[in-house]
């Protein structure tokens, strides 16, 4: 073990990371997405030796192998599976923070993404008193609901609001949509044949996925890890079709953690128009430019 690793593990003092902790975690997450050394040096603009050293590193630190090599083939271990998801989180967190874009308001997440094409993502916690101040009957009776359930699914409780809502579970692959409510703000937004094509497929491939969807899918992780409840603002700028103009849409989403009959967790996606902006320094006036149909009819 070299003697600067030795200082980081030393259990009679804080761990500290390297300072090339960044760089190993980039060579560590284009690895095991080409799953080819040669790609993974060529989009890293790095060389072979660089980047087995970084994994070398990162596999003494964490004290077991993150690949396996068989005939030049690379493959995850379970370690490196369980550290691929948590490693795209924390890149994509550093490469909006260093834009000044990623920060915490009142103690909530807030973080906001703009590409060069004209799409943009911003995102923020809200408290969840929220609803209960805010004009959406939806929200209010889908958290009541939701705590008269005791969190599962199949709960009568919860029959009033079915229809409004999506459903989420957790696979290999990340969050799947496994539900879409008829009366859904998604399927109002995309249609109703749009939107139940979407059953079975990945969150982030869903439509007005963004570029950080690791960012987007924190929400998710946040309420399975405690399974809560978790209220956030979205306002996206997309572009629905090829040749359609950019429009902007904002929503506020609710989710709830939940547990099927089966007894596996999933989480409930409840979306309104948001009819208030809430994330800080963005002009309320793209609430007044929304189509009619980024709306729910729910009567309590």
């Amino acid at each position: 073990m070299s003697d600067q690793l030795r200082i980081q593990n030393d259990p009679k003092g804080p761990v500290v990371p390297p300072a090339l902790l960044y760089e190993m975690m980039r060579s560590f997450e284009a690895l095991a997405r080409t799953l080819n050394l040669s790609q993974a040096v060529e989009q890293l603009c790095s060389t072979r030796q660089t980047v087995r050293r970084h994994i070398a590193q990162l596999e003494e630190a964490m004290g077991g192998k993150l690949f396996e090599v068989h005939q030049r083939q690379y493959c995850l271990t379970d370690l490196g599976a369980r550290a691929l998801k948590p490693s795209r989180l924390l890149l994509d967190q550093g490469r909006v923070w260093y834009r000044g874009d990623f920060q915490h308001v009142r103690g909530l997440l807030r973080f906001s993404y703009e590409a060069p094409s004209g799409s943009a993502y911003h995102q923020q916690q809200q408290q969840i008193s929220v609803i209960w101040s805010g004009e959406s009957e939806l929200l209010r009776a889908a958290l009541k609901a939701w705590t008269a359930s005791e969190g599962k699914i199949e709960s009568p409780n919860l029959a009033k609001v079915r229809p409004y809502i999506l459903v989420f579970r957790e696979n290999s692959d990340g969050w799947v949509c496994v539900e879409v409510g008829e009366k859904s703000f998604y399927s109002n937004w995309f249609g109703w044949a749009e939107a139940r094509s979407s059953v079975g497929r990945n969150l982030q491939d869903l439509p007005g996925g963004e570029d950080f969807a690791s960012l987007t899918v924190e929400p998710f992780i946040d309420v399975s890890l405690g399974h809560g409840v978790r209220l956030d603002q979205v306002v996206a700028k997309m572009q629905f079709g090829k040749d359609e103009a950019f429009q902007y849409i904002a929503f506020d989403r609710l989710l709830l953690g939940v547990h099927l009959p089966d007894g596996t967790p999933a989480i409930i996606s409840v979306v309104d128009r948001a009819r208030t902006m809430g994330i800080s320094d963005l002009d309320g006036s793209v609430l007044d430019g929304m189509p009619a149909k980024a709306s729910v009819d729910f009567v309590p």
